[in-house]
């Protein structure tokens, strides 16, 4: 277990106590106890920790303030909060344990690459028997994943190494792996991919189409579908400086699925999953795609470009075009789309869109369950007209700005075969601030909620 105490010789006990129990705990403890709990001024207040000793002046117990129901984010900043150590519940269910681990793993977290003199791991957690170490394991490590690869500079991780990362990936699992690179992109008909990624200036970093799959060939088929675009600039239609800045994370969609697609495969799902993931630069140079140009797309049908700064939907045309072609049975695209999904539901929580009902309702309702969050936006078909083209089938920027997300969802499911099962996710993959278990920076979004949906409920 790389994130959790393989051994709980020693550890330290963690009592974990409701506002409510902590003075039926309390009265059961010698008087110099009573007394420092009281001096101390410790409530029992969710995320907040008394440190104990024992009759020596060691540490000997640890009081940890939790919510009434289990919450993961209690135990967030426990990690880096405590004593050096190894440390085990003492008391408490076993599912109420493994949601305090998992926060308490996802707060230990910290992006060092570039740091000279990074912190020693400090605080460990040891799992008592009977938990789901493997599941815990794979969820910690999917979410470091996904969160690496957003927070690490473009200079860095450009679609080169965006294909290096889900190679590596691949073989890890034992995958079946291949990449469609630059002018390679118009000989296999992905001609939307070409165009947004083709102003790049190095070779090494062509645009590409990711391509994977894993698993039964005769298992249900659950395609995911990453927006990969790995800078921003907004191409000729520059951004501003503020909005260009945190546009590394505009691979934030691509990092997510490779996150999810770690999980699937780490448990082994009786599943057919193919990845796609398109992976470009959206750069400014003397062939990047013009305001008013038309795009061919796979499917055929023609694109208009009203501002190259929609560029995300534009090569997530191509890759959805390609994974309704063998008739998956459930197709899932993730991309940091949309500032109109911002602004309707801020930056936790992520925008869902899909054709299916069933799927829906499962994932929200799990969502909420495993405080991984989605929030359903209708495709509404009033708003359908809004993104046909003037001189092409489609425009990727509807004039006058409403519905923004609505709009970008409904063109995706243009490229989106009629009969296919399909769930589009508009997030934003990225902590403005820090909170208790998710630091300031990328961030992995929805993909613990869909893996329980796939694992539990939605596979028949």
């Amino acid at each position: 277990m790389a994130h959790f105490a393989k051994s709980s010789n020693k550890a330290l006990p963690l009592i974990p106590l409701t506002k409510d129990k902590l003075a039926g705990w309390t009265k059961k403890q010698k008087q110099a106890v009573r007394v420092w709990i009281s001096s101390t001024g410790f409530k029992a207040s969710p995320g907040s920790i008394c440190l104990i000793s024992d009759e020596n002046g060691k540490l000997a117990q640890v009081l940890v303030g939790v919510s009434d129901q289990a919450d993961l984010w209690d135990c967030g900043n426990l990690s880096k909060s405590l004593p050096d150590g190894v440390y085990a519940f003492e008391q408490g269910r076993t599912p109420d344990i493994e949601k305090w681990a998992l926060g308490w793993a996802l707060g230990a977290y910290s992006f060092d690459r570039y740091k000279k003199n990074t912190p020693p791991k400090r605080a460990r957690l040891h799992l008592p028997k009977g938990s789901d170490a493997k599941l815990l394991e794979s969820a910690v490590e999917a979410t470091y994943l996904v969160r690496d690869l957003i927070n690490t500079p473009a200079g860095d991780m450009g679609a080169a190494q965006l294909a290096s990362a889900a190679r590596k990936l691949a073989k890890s699992h034992k995958a079946k792996f291949s990449v469609i690179v630059g002018d390679d992109l118009l000989k296999k008909n992905y001609p939307a991919i070409h165009a947004v990624g083709r102003a790049v200036e190095t070779r090494d970093q062509a645009p590409r189409l990711i391509d994977f799959s894993w698993g039964n060939v005769k298992a249900p088929k659950v395609t995911l579908v990453g927006k990969g675009v790995c800078f921003d600039t907004g191409g000729l239609d520059l951004k501003s400086a503020g909005g260009m800045k945190l546009m590394k994370k505009d691979m934030g969609g691509a990092a997510n699925v490779l996150g999810l697609a770690h999980m699937i495969m780490a448990a082994k799902l009786p599943l057919r999953l193919r990845v796609l993931i398109p992976a470009v630069e959206n750069a400014v140079s003397g062939n990047a795609l013009r305001p008013l140009d038309v795009v061919k797309s796979r499917n055929g049908k023609t694109i208009e470009i009203g501002n190259t700064d929609a560029e995300g939907r534009v090569i997530l045309a191509d890759a959805l075009a390609e994974a309704c072609r063998e008739k998956p049975d459930l197709v899932i695209d993730f991309a940091t789309l949309t500032g109109a999904a911002r602004v309707a539901l801020g930056t936790e929580l992520p925008a869902l869109f899909t054709n299916d009902d069933k799927f829906a309702e499962a994932v929200t309702k799990t969502g909420l369950t495993e405080q991984d969050p989605l929030w359903r936006l209708p495709l509404w078909p009033g708003y359908r007209k809004m993104v046909d083209g003037k001189t092409a089938d489609l425009t990727n920027a509807p004039e006058g700005g409403y519905a923004g997300a609505i709009t970008a969802a409904l063109f995706l499911q243009e490229f989106v075969d009629v009969k296919t099962k399909w769930a589009h996710i508009d997030m934003m993959a990225w902590n403005p601030s820090q909170k208790p278990g998710r630091p300031d920076g990328g961030e992995a979004m929805a993909i613990r909620a869909i893996f329980k949906t796939l694992k539990d409920n939605f596979i028949s």
